[in-house]
């Protein structure tokens, strides 16, 4: 039996090559500016906060705008959509190598998130609209390969860069890419709703609205504390805005997202999955770059590179796993692979300040194997359970779920290290000199920094703040696979299992969708 993907043309083959480079460079956009801080720092002079707006600036504008963004291309085009973000994502790429300092930085980066709004959800809605089921699930597998390791390409591409040259040629790297995608989706088909039905403006402002309150609530929560006015005073927003976003939906003609999609076990069951997947994976990804630059004494190129492994199970079984859902059901690949991860996330917890990099490596290569089963099979469902004509706000609930769920996840991992490592490390302060306390007892970054400018005689302190910080990290990683294996049985339970054989095969499917052009 020929595999689906090989009966692709190659107009297909070459639509989804196009579609996996351009996610590939939006998503890799939110991590590559990680290991590069600290040089944006001294030559821009930017604060802390500054240098936090510079990459939360992307990750707000586009979770807000993916969800509009998809109605968008679903009424006027997805092609259209996809090479206008991609336009507006080039050039603002090439804004801070016009104009400096960090103020225009940060703008350049919100407008780049914008830009790439529009990107994600074209991307994978161009896929499914021009592929028939059977063979939509493989692309799908490999777009959703394709946006699991995107940040890790990020990071290793921008310490690629950093060893040799400025932090704009990061900038310069995605203005080039950016361009030359631009051109090439020139060659797309387009692609549209058929019933090009009005668009719900209530609905995107105050979907757009819940989801910006919820970015704001889990992003200032590790600053500011979880019991802060103004993390709660978000989180309550979020929550009423979001209803209100539910009432509209399910009163107008038309709706952005008709919101009894989430009710549907498939569409459901995909969104809680990708949302959980995010969140344990950009918390993870928070807590071990730290533990491998503070603890391991890595640079972050090699930081990066270490974490390059993870790329071969994650991408691997994304190629099998929508398979695997068509013979089985959703049931298997979610509730097996979340429980891999869960269980790579626990084992994470016999690591310490004296363990090496392959004591690392085997729970990440867990974790990556469950990541790599359930990824695909998830993005699939929330596709194949919306209408044919709505396949740019599927995806776009997919890109926001991964959104949400990213900014949670680093939220919350951050605020369970710094407890954790806060109350550990407490017992030590009182018997340090005044003027070490605020350092030390901040962060592990701190602590060594205080040790090395002291010398050998602080060796204990720095001791003492390593397994502070391991104290912080096993909590921070027992707390989310606890979690995930929660979340394992529930959408085990709920999951559409293995669907009955039909006595009468399908017509031969054709790679033409509602609405092609």
């Amino acid at each position: 039996m020929d595999h689906p993907a090989t009966q692709m043309s190659a107009r297909m083959r070459w639509v989804v090559t196009l579609s996996c480079l351009s996610v590939a460079l939006v998503v890799a956009a939110m991590a590559a500016l990680y290991t590069a801080l600290p040089h944006i720092a001294t030559e821009t002079g930017a604060t802390q906060g500054q240098l936090t707006w510079i990459i939360d600036g992307y990750t707000l504008a586009l979770a807000c705008l993916v969800l509009p963004a998809g109605a968008l291309g679903d009424r006027f085009g997805r092609r259209l959509m996809l090479l206008g973000g991609l336009a507006v994502f080039t050039a603002a790429s090439i804004v801070p190598l016009i104009v400096h300092g960090p103020i225009w930085l940060i703008a350049a980066r919100a407008v780049a998130g914008a830009g790439a709004a529009f990107v994600m959800p074209s991307t994978l809605s161009i896929l499914t609209a021009g592929l028939p089921r059977e063979r939509r699930n493989v692309a799908v597998g490999i777009w959703a390969g394709t946006v699991g390791v995107g940040a890790i390409v990020g990071i290793l591409g921008s310490g690629l860069l950093l060893a040799r040259f400025s932090w704009e040629s990061i900038m310069i790297a995605m203005a080039a890419i950016g361009g030359v995608l631009t051109i090439a989706t020139g060659t797309v088909p387009e692609s549209r709703d058929s019933s090009r039905p009005s668009f719900d403006p209530w609905g995107a402002l105050t979907g757009a609205g819940a989801v910006a309150l919820a970015v704001v609530a889990a992003l200032e929560a590790p600053q500011r504390g979880w019991a802060s006015p103004v993390v709660i005073g978000a989180a309550i927003g979020a929550l009423v805005v979001g209803a209100g976003f539910a009432v509209i939906e399910l009163r107008v003609t038309h709706p952005l997202l008709d919101v009894r999609l989430l009710a549907r076990r498939g569409f459901g069951t995909g969104t809680a999955s990708v949302a959980l997947q995010f969140m344990v994976s950009f918390g993870l990804f928070m807590l071990i770059v730290q533990y491998m630059q503070l603890i391991l004494g890595y640079k972050p190129l090699m930081s990066a590179v270490a974490m390059a492994p993870m790329i071969v199970p994650m991408v691997g079984l994304a190629l099998i796993s929508p398979w695997l859902a068509e013979r089985f059901g959703l049931r298997l690949p979610t509730a097996s692979g979340l429980a891999i991860v869960g269980v790579g996330l626990l084992t994470l917890g016999h690591l310490d300040q004296h363990s090496t990099f392959v004591d690392l490596l085997w729970p990440l290569l867990i974790m990556s194997t469950g990541l790599g089963l359930s990824a695909a099979p998830a993005t699939a469902a929330i596709v194949n359970d919306a209408p044919p004509d709505k396949h740019g706000v599927a995806a776009a609930v997919n890109d926001a779920a991964r959104e949400v769920g990213a900014a949670i996840g680093i939220a919350l991992a951050g605020s369970i290290l710094a407890a954790g490592y806060s109350n550990r490390i407490s017992s030590v302060i009182p018997l340090i000199p005044e003027q070490l306390r605020g350092p030390v007892s901040g962060s592990l970054a701190g602590a060594l920094e205080v040790t090395a400018r002291i010398g050998p005689q602080a060796q204990p302190l720095a001791d003492a703040a390593e397994a502070a910080f391991v104290h912080g990290l096993h909590q921070a990683t027992t707390v989310l696979g606890a979690a995930t294996l929660v979340v394992a049985v529930a959408l085990g339970a709920w999951a559409p299992g293995r669907k009955p054989r039909t006595a009468t095969p399908a017509p031969a499917a054709q790679e033409v969708a509602v609405g092609v052009d």
